[in-house]
This record gives C-alpha cells, sequence and structure tokens, in this order.
C-alpha cells in the first residue's frame, strides 16, 4: 500500500523549490534478532514521535503492517510505522534512521526518497 503525503518541517515560505526531496520511511517494529515486538505498538509510536520531534519540525506517520518472506522461506509479519518527510536532507534522514536502528533494534530502515513539488496553500 502507498500513501503519498507531503509535510514539511518548517511553513516560513509560501511555496518551496519545485525538486524538493519527500522521504518515506519504513520502520519495523519487531526485533531483529527474535521476531517479537520491542515495544508495544502504542509505545513504538510515541517513542518514533519523539525521535521525529527532536530532529525534524514536522511529520507525518502512519501505522501498517508487513510482512516478508526470510531467507528461510519462512513468513513474517510486525507492526510497521510509515513515516513521511519532507523539507530536510538526506543526512538528516540517515542519522534518525539510525537512531530508529538502534532504539526498535533493527538490521535496517528502509527509505524511499521522490523528488516532489512542495507547497503551503493559504487559499489567497
Amino acid at each position: 500500500m502507498y500513501v503519498y503525503a507531503i509535510v514539511t518541517a518548517s511553513a516560513t515560505s509560501a511555496t518551496a523549490a519545485a525538486g524538493d526531496a519527500e522521504y518515506v520511511l519504513y520502520l519495523g517494529t519487531n526485533d531483529k534478532d527474535t521476531n517479537q515486538p520491542v515495544y508495544s505498538r502504542e509505545e513504538s509510536k510515541e517513542r518514533a514521535k519523539a525521535i521525529l520531534m527532536k530532529n525534524f519540525g514536522g511529520y507525518t506517520i502512519q501505522e501498517a503492517e508487513g510482512g516478508w518472506k526470510g531467507d528461510d522461506g519462512k513468513e513474517y509479519q510486525e507492526y510497521t510505522l510509515v513515516i513521511y518527510l519532507s523539507d530536510t536532507d538526506i543526512d538528516t534522514v540517515h542519522a534518525t534512521a539510525k537512531e530508529f536502528i538502534d532504539e526498535f533494534h533493527q538490521s535496517s530502515v528502509l527509505i524511499n526518497t521522490q523528488r516532489v513539488e512542495t507547497e503551503f496553500y493559504d487559499g489567497k
């Protein structure tokens, strides 16, 4: 499932330049070794939000279910947070992903990067 939302961390200008990047992060919440949830769903979301608010002026977060097939052929399912970011840079996104990897004991965080045009439309 792909749902795209544009969120900018700063509302200081009416229009951002064409070609801005939007970053979509997929954060699994099961421990990489045990495949068990690291935290409850609510605590996972709250911990992710705290990291996001520390690093960005804004974000959009959605709850999802993720699944994959391991190298052993076994199917895995986990509660996943989908996070949308723009008005930032890849270095800050990578630093945040590293915090997520450590906090949620992950192997990795999937990051999609898209080129978008962002506008703060105020009706005028």
